[in-house]
């Protein structure tokens, strides 16, 4: 072997770190065989999206998914961006029961902000870390299409039920598969905003969180990794629950261990199980590097699902 073609080392290195790195490469090795040619749908938000240290290794696990033959789907969110947009441009928001209305001005900012910086920005790190992205939103050829959201609410006094009409949310009807199977034939990573189009032709702003358990399930994926700010499912002592079942997970949401806005990420990954996810798993993304470890260690990074 030439001289400029051996592998070079840091001679200061104690040989521990060394065997350290190829150990850890050796441990990976089954895991990610077992990944290689499968479809992860990854919901990307919260900590690890808005912390540019975390922001940068996210990109970097991307790339090595890929690297590895997996085929990863990154849809994301941008809730607090979307916030502080509207507060720039001075435009105020309904609130109902706490949720949002979205009116037409409201939900060109949305997809202004969605389809537009954070998901260029997205694309472009990636592409740096050394892959090859693409930006897309719902909208791109039908691939979510999508119908109003509504709400129900009680009436205290007279426990008469009615319909909330939240304006242009909606929550996914349709996905349109063979937009997605192109990526998956390919070595480009898909990066997609959660706006979808109406039956009208109207944008509509939906869940990222739903967005990704519903493309997970039409896409069959091999994992639903949902990124969060907190370990995962905890149970009553605040101790992290690293394994449940399906039944299992229903169980603790009616015992109220499963509560508050933890409820809706579990039912996101149960729908996307009864779609033919094999496994959906709730991800601390402030972990660097979460990705990976919840795939490629046998720890993992946070609460997986599975069916019964």
């Amino acid at each position: 072997m030439a001289d400029d073609a051996k592998i070079k080392v840091d001679p200061e290195a104690p040989p521990e770190a060394w065997l350290k790195q190829a150990k850890t490469l050796s441990e990976a090795l089954p895991y990610m065989r077992r990944y290689a040619s499968e479809t992860l749908v990854i919901k990307y938000g919260g900590n690890a999206m808005g912390d540019p240290a975390l922001a940068e290794l996210f990109a970097r696990d991307v790339v090595l998914l890929r690297q590895v033959g997996a085929n990863p789907i990154v849809v994301h969110g941008g809730g607090p961006q979307i916030g502080a947009m509207l507060d720039k441009l001075k435009i105020e928001s309904e609130f109902i029961h706490g949720l949002r209305v979205t009116d037409q001005e409201t939900v060109d900012v949305v997809e202004m902000v969605l389809a537009g910086s954070i998901n260029k920005h997205i694309v472009t790190a990636i592409n740096s870390a050394g892959g090859f992205a693409v930006g897309l939103s719902g909208k791109d050829g039908n691939l979510i299409r999508a119908q109003k959201l509504k709400r129900t609410v009680q009436d205290p006094d007279s426990n008469i039920e009615r319909i909330l009409d939240l304006g242009l949310v909606g929550e996914p009807a349709f996905i349109t598969p063979h937009v997605l199977d192109f990526f998956d034939e390919s070595d480009i990573t898909p990066v997609i905003a959660p706006i979808g189009v109406g039956e009208n032709g109207e944008t509509l702003n939906i869940n990222a969180d739903t967005a990704a358990g519903a493309i997970a399930g039409e896409m069959g994926a091999k994992r639903l990794l949902m990124l969060t700010d907190i370990k995962g499912v905890l149970d009553d002592d605040g101790n992290l629950i690293e394994r449940i079942t399906a039944s299992e997970a229903r169980s603790l949401i009616q015992k109220g261990v499963i509560k508050g806005g933890m409820i809706p990420k579990v039912e996101t990954c149960l729908d996307a199980i009864d779609a033919g996810v094999e496994a959906a798993v709730i991800v601390d993304g402030r972990i660097p590097h979460a990705v990976l470890l919840e795939l490629f260690t046998k720890h993992g990074a946070g609460t997986i699902i599975s069916a019964d």
